[in-house]
């Protein structure tokens, strides 16, 4: 190998690549139990099938325009990388070769989109989906990751490398740009049929917890892999990240608790993935001091801002504008305030003697990332909308979109008044059988549970 390899640096990466490949399934958990049953299987999909379209196009063009030589403006990468040509084993990103540098980058470009998807459960086509995913991280987040991510010493991408913005592992290309993006969305396709009127509770809170805990492990891998190498910048990472989502899950319990009379478990993974949404810019610029100052806001402000979809009258099914747009938002700007200018960045925040200036840059950072995406996303959901279509049929959101869409049930309701199991294939319920079974199951859990005014 070259000289300046680091085959511990090189183990360290990887490793966090995988543990952030994990973040997308645990994703998927976490929305899955979210929704309500008939729901499940199609929410788990949509999560899933970012992991398959997004792995190709980075591989075609992707990572290319991503982190290519800048092409002008520190707008885009150029196509040198076409297809990973011109990648040589040997070829280093600092102490790593390349090739683990856009492995674990291309960990940040699937889980970004599947983001995007809770904001639109219980309603979107899945080949409508699909088509959205494979648009929006060509001329969404690609770019974006150019502008944030790409450093060429003064020549890489027009926010970090050219303006200073800190953003140590995405609280703007991948939270902003994802929960902006669930708001271009859920405008376009509308409210569920329900919303506001009937009960739409998550189906399972304990795989809700499951996937909080798994995007919880996964996300030190996330941060703390963002430094590139094992060292004490990576290390100070890791612990502001779990000091930070601790702080976050009690800010929002207690939240909770004054507003609503109680702590709730889907309060406390919420309130988890806010406070890892919220430290993801800042992990690598505070101290573990300002990690806990920084969650317990963002627990608070987030748990607060789900509600705005109320007043407002748009229908984010599970809060990815509340959580990741204001979560990432608040990481993004608190920079300003608690950057040490110590841990892994020089400047320094106005609470240790930066003044205005970092602040300055992070909120352009914020406004850019997040009027770019709200305007792109917008237009590209109003296309396919258009076209092909973006939404289901009314009666199919009303019967349940796993049955039409995967030909699949997440849980065999017919077994509970036959006794008899049936395959998830052969799961299409004859009326005759699921459908009494399944009404008998919602009629008993609706009169346990209370007429829901907030989802929260």
């Amino acid at each position: 190998m070259p000289d300046g390899f680091s085959a511990g640096d090189t183990a360290f990466v990887l490793v966090s690549a995988a543990l952030v490949m994990v973040m997308t399934p645990g994703l998927a958990f976490f929305y899955g139990g979210m929704v309500r049953a008939k729901s499940t299987l199609n929410m788990l999909a949509m999560s899933f099938l970012s992991l398959g379209i997004v792995s190709v196009l980075w591989v075609l063009y992707g990572y290319s325009l991503s982190f290519g030589p800048d092409a002008g403006a520190g707008l885009i990468g150029n196509l040198d990388f076409l297809g990973m040509q011109g990648i040589g084993l040997d070829d280093l990103a600092g102490t790593i070769p390349v090739t683990a540098f856009s492995a674990f980058q291309l960990m940040f470009a699937i889980i970004t989109p599947a983001l995007i998807s809770g904001a639109i459960a219980d309603r979107a086509k899945f080949t409508a989906w699909g088509l959205f995913v494979a648009l929006w991280v060509t001329v969404v987040y690609f770019p974006v990751a150019h502008w944030v991510f790409f450093f060429d010493g003064g020549n890489g991408g027009w926010l970090g490398d050219r303006n200073g913005v800190i953003d140590f592992a995405g609280g703007t290309a991948v939270h902003i740009n994802a929960g902006v993006a669930g708001l271009a969305l859920c405008l376009v396709l509308g409210r569920r049929i329900g919303f506001r009127k009937d009960p739409m509770r998550p189906h399972s809170l304990p795989l809700v917890m499951l996937g909080s805990g798994l995007l919880w492990f996964g996300w030190f891998g996330f941060n703390a892999g963002s430094a590139l190498a094992a060292n004490g910048v990576a290390a100070m990472a890791l612990i502001n990240t779990q000091v930070a989502t601790g702080a976050a899950l009690i800010g929002w319990l207690i939240y909770e608790k004054l507003r609503h009379g109680a702590f709730t478990t889907l309060g406390a993974a919420s309130g988890a993935v806010a406070g890892l949404v919220a430290i993801t810019p800042a992990c690598g610029s505070v101290s573990p001091l300002g990690a806990v100052a920084i969650g317990l806001v963002a627990g608070a402000v987030c748990a607060a801002a789900i509600s705005l979809k109320y007043r407002f009258g748009f229908d984010d099914s599970l809060d990815v504008v509340g959580v990741h747009a204001v979560g990432g938002a608040i990481g993004s700007l608190l920079v300003g305030l608690f950057a040490t200018g110590t841990v892994g960045q020089t400047a320094k925040g106005l609470f240790y003697g930066g003044g205005f200036e970092q602040l300055g840059k992070q909120a352009m950072g914020v406004a850019v990332v997040a009027a770019y995406s709200f305007v792109l996303s917008w237009l590209l959901a109003k296309a396919i909308d258009r076209t092909i279509g973006f939404r289901v049929a009314e009666e199919v959101e009303v019967a349940g979109i796993d049955q039409a869409e995967h030909a699949e049930s997440a849980y065999d309701f017919s077994a509970l008044g036959s006794g008899l199991g049936r395959s998830s294939v052969a799961a299409a319920p004859t009326p005759a059988t699921a459908v009494p079974a399944a009404a008998t199951v919602a009629a008993a859990a609706k009169s346990t549970e209370k007429t829901e005014v907030d989802a929260r």
